[in-house]
């Protein structure tokens, strides 16, 4: 039988669409979306520690009425945490949530699963350490802890639009952007209008027919795909390698409300760490490309036909 939806619903749904915009926003790549309609999410936590790295997968499931009468249905994925530890886990979001009844609570149960990791970590003098930042290539950041999101993320409707072959279908047109280097790392921008994500995969295999862009050491991407028949967006991201680098990308999107847009920006690491540095040119760049081909005009003719005509030319990739 189909859920009665009342005045009280319509207001919970509301505060659910906002409080999963404002995950996605935070926490970027590591916010997953498995099953829109049904309103099944799940992140990847972590004690942001090099050693010892514990990691933690929260699956949620919102209830039609969640947050006024009903908290969320969860799992925590964690094969390091069992027994009394996963009890006290438990009762400790139990207790947040009671504290906080009838409010959204997801942010503060995502922090309180950080917090226990890292109060679970053994090397306590290394939580005020900075991040790593030698995000190379040769990287090998998997978790054999936390479920692949990919996988995860094939579960949904839109999952045979990426399997299925693209049968020959011409790439849309790819505007390559300016460069940008620093400390011999070299930074360059890829945009192309996308309405499926099929044609995210051909913009892809376009790009990595240019023996230049097909050896970099990274090739970020993120696209936002508005879907009018929903009103919803279709969107992703990949940080190859560039930890983070993705999610960030994305979140630049979602600022700018740009749609059926996918940027892809190149990064020829040059042997010299750039630390936060290498997040700022991997955006700079991805914004001048959004703004020079038109994509950031705010009207509402852009916003359902996508980028706006313009005269300006294309720059090539050298």
């Amino acid at each position: 039988m189909a859920d009665i939806i009342t005045p009280e619903n319509e207001e919970d749904l509301q505060a659910q669409i906002e409080e999963v915009e404002a995950l996605s926003a935070i926490y970027g790549d590591e916010w997953c979306v498995i099953d829109e309609a049904s309103r099944i999410f799940c992140i990847k936590i972590s004690n942001g520690l090099d050693e010892p790295k514990l990691t933690a997968c929260l699956q949620i499931i919102l209830p039609p009425d969640y947050p006024s009468t009903a908290p969320p249905i969860y799992q925590i994925n964690a094969a390091w945490l069992r027994g009394p530890e996963k009890t006290e886990l438990a009762e400790s979001l139990e207790d947040l949530y009671v504290e906080h009844a009838g409010e959204s609570i997801l942010y503060l149960w995502v922090e309180r699963i950080r917090e226990f990791l890292v109060e679970k970590s053994p090397s306590l003098e290394a939580v005020n350490q900075p991040e790593p930042v030698n995000m190379t290539a040769e990287e090998d950041d998997d978790d054999e802890e936390v479920p692949d999101f990919r996988t995860l993320r094939l579960n949904t409707e839109n999952a045979h639009l990426f399997v299925q072959d693209a049968g020959g279908e011409e790439p849309p047109p790819i505007k390559h952007g300016d460069t940008i280097t620093d400390r011999r790392s070299t930074f360059q921008p890829h945009v192309a209008p996308v309405v499926t994500p099929r044609q995210v995969k051909t913009v892809l295999e376009k790009l990595y027919e240019n023996k230049k862009i097909a050896s970099a050491t990274h090739n970020i991407y993120a696209y936002r795909i508005y879907c009018e028949d929903k009103n919803s967006f279709l969107q992703d991201c990949e940080d190859d390698g560039e930890t983070a680098a993705g999610g960030r990308l994305l979140h630049l999107l979602q600022i700018l409300d740009v749609r059926n847009v996918m940027v892809v920006v190149s990064r020829w690491y040059g042997g010299i760490l750039l630390g936060p540095d290498r997040f700022k040119h991997i955006n700079n760049c991805a914004r001048n490309i959004l703004v020079e081909e038109g994509y950031t005009a705010c009207t509402d003719e852009a916003h359902k036909s996508g980028p706006k005509s313009k005269k300006t030319k294309s720059k090539k990739t050298k």
